[in-house]
């Protein structure tokens, strides 16, 4: 994903989303982010763990600079994603609704890095990434940056409410040695034997990675597809 990353940052970008909504135009970004959400109903942030540019980066940096976030700050996306869709809804209304679809908006020719402004915003965004995960530690703007992964939180806290089948861990804490092996692999520093030995896998930054699933020695965690509601 990261490879076709120059070619797909303005599908990622919330700036061009904005612009696209304020001319009363349904872009290619504020298609992917509908789809994130639907998909993520099913498959939680499946997304985020196996198909984002972004979170692909984040784990070549983990070679670098290999620090647990510890979680601690992962209500500020929030404060980033709860503007940023006031914002957008309210300039779809002042347009009068959207009228149609581009979802090569903004885009030279189909390309972002046809032109200037799609080469700054694209180093500028790798330039964050690589600069919050040295200073903060593993997946740090997946914690506290990105605008994505607020609506597939809302999505699989959703899917969970109305009992809607869909992908997700659990776990067996009577195989559960606490040997800490999920602890130290898993890319959003979750405290995973400690959820497992409480019977309960389910973590809105958990990204379904499988990373715990494949290095537990007593296969004490497994994913599955079915209804996340009641703890395993």
């Amino acid at each position: 994903a990261f490879l076709f990353f120059p070619l797909t940052v303005y599908y990622y970008s919330p700036v061009v989303v904005l612009a696209a909504a304020a001319a009363g135009v349904a872009s290619g970004s504020l298609i992917l982010f509908c789809a994130q959400f639907l998909c993520a109903l099913w498959l939680g942030r499946a997304f985020c763990g196996w198909a984002c540019p972004v979170g692909a980066l984040c784990e070549w940096l983990v070679d670098i600079r290999d620090r647990s976030t510890g979680g601690r700050g992962d209500w500020l996306k929030w404060l980033i994603w709860v503007p940023w869709v006031s914002v957008l809804i309210l300039l779809v209304t002042r347009a009068g609704g959207l009228e149609k679809v581009e979802p090569l908006y903004m885009m030279s020719h189909g390309i972002p890095l046809g032109e200037w402004s799609g080469v700054v915003a694209y180093l500028a965004v790798l330039g964050l990434v690589v600069a919050l995960s040295l200073l903060a530690g593993r997946r740090a703007f997946c914690h506290y940056i990105c605008w994505m992964a607020p609506g597939m939180i809302l999505a699989t806290r959703a899917a969970r409410a109305i009992r809607l089948p869909s992908l997700h861990l659990v776990g067996r804490a009577e195989a559960c040695t606490a040997c800490g092996r999920c602890d130290a692999i898993c890319p959003m520093s979750l405290p995973v034997s400690a959820m497992v030995l409480d019977g309960d896998v389910r973590h809105d930054e958990c990204v379904l990675c499988h990373l715990c699933v494949d290095n537990c020695p007593r296969s004490a965690i497994d994913i599955r597809c079915g209804v996340s509601g009641l703890k395993s």
